[in-house]
């Protein structure tokens, strides 16, 4: 006889602008074990959405209306303003929920590891939203590492580089340090993020960040240079202003190197209505975009070999989460993970403001 699936995890998601409606809420409702139940926004244009993106969806105006309800819920997603993530994950720890956020998980390592800490003593899930290691080239790269195909890297390089010549305003592009906005905290969160998981520790970091272009008031150009406490150095790009984008990435070992062009294919995907579904292909990339391995010649030119790219898995992090939470599986992104990515942030911030390396 077998048994029965247990009922699904009920979910309240705060905020419904980019993250909250092209990421969470699409993820959350295709993942089998999850049901979207919640979502809050203070706009009524963005709850029509909510309603008509899931029909049933219950709509709240404000967080505090989840935690009058903390009893009928077993997951709070905060996908609100980056300033807001820390006091909406305090209140929803202190509520007794368990609690995913979208990276960046604070503006400092300290407040990471205070609301780690939180977490820890209430004995409570808080995991962060770095979709990007589950990236179809990413998911690639650490197979061919894990092969030896490279032999031992000496350096990393990744790029996520943008052309948008024109700011399109709005807290992330804002100066106003509170609202933790500028693409070294939004795209640097997912390049540092990477790097740690591929090669550990960051012992020093050496960083370039620019306002170029007018009327901007973040940062929109930032270069960030890692030494590994294994000796791999890391070279990272996050710009908007960048007319000829450069390979996502160029990564070079003692045998071999592996280049690859092109942004992973999930969040267009998402962004264009379309959903992860059972049996049916998500994340694949066309043979075109596939990288390349070899030595001694520029994959432009034909060199290397071309390596099938492994398919995109952003269903794989809310996967992991409710495996988490039913007690069968680890966190896929602790919040102390978060915290040191965090630390090299700081690090960079403090480099590029002063002119100076800093060591960790």
């Amino acid at each position: 006889m077998t048994g029965t699936a247990p009922a699904p995890l009920r979910v309240g998601l705060v905020g419904y602008g980019l993250a909250g409606s092209v990421f969470h809420a699409p993820l959350v409702a295709s993942s089998p074990g999850l049901v979207l139940d919640t979502v809050t926004t203070g706009s009524p244009e963005r709850a029509a959405q909510a309603r008509a993106g899931h029909p049933g969806v219950t709509v709240a105006g404000s967080p505090e209306e989840l935690w009058e309800r903390a009893d009928e819920l077993d997951l709070v997603v905060v996908a609100s303003p980056n300033k807001t993530h820390v006091p909406v994950a305090t209140a929803a720890l202190e509520a007794g929920l368990p609690v995913v956020v979208d990276k960046p998980l604070a503006g400092t390592a300290a407040e990471a590891r205070a609301l780690a800490a939180l977490a820890d003593e209430r004995g409570l899930l808080l995991s962060v939203f770095q979709n990007r290691r589950w990236d179809a080239d990413f998911l690639t790269l650490r197979a061919l590492l894990a092969d030896g195909e490279l032999g031992a890297v000496q350096r990393f390089e990744s790029r996520f580089e943008r052309w948008r010549p024109l700011p399109k305003g709005g807290w992330r592009e804002s100066g106003a340090p509170e609202e933790i906005g500028g693409l070294l905290y939004d795209l640097g969160s997912h390049v540092v993020d990477q790097a740690l998981v591929l090669f550990g520790p960051v012992v020093r970091v050496y960083a370039e960040s620019d306002v170029r272009r007018p009327g901007a008031e973040a940062d929109d150009d930032t270069f960030l240079a890692l030494t590994h406490a294994n000796g791999v150095r890391s070279h990272l790009w996050v710009s908007a202003t960048t007319a000829q984008l450069g390979p996502r990435f160029r990564v070079l070992g003692q045998s071999a190197g592996y280049v690859k062009y092109g942004l992973d294919p999930q969040e267009a995907a998402l962004r264009e209505g379309l959903r992860p579904e059972p049996g049916t292909p998500w994340g694949v990339e066309p043979e075109g975009l596939w990288g390349r391995l070899g030595s001694g010649e520029s994959p432009l030119t034909g060199g290397g070999t071309p390596v099938e790219t492994l398919p995109g898995a952003y269903p794989a992090y809310y996967a992991a989460v409710e495996a988490a939470l039913r007690g069968t599986g680890p966190n896929p992104v602790t919040a102390h993970e978060a915290a040191d990515a965090l630390a090299v942030l700081e690090a960079a911030r403090r480099s590029a403001r002063e002119g100076v390396a800093v060591t960790l």
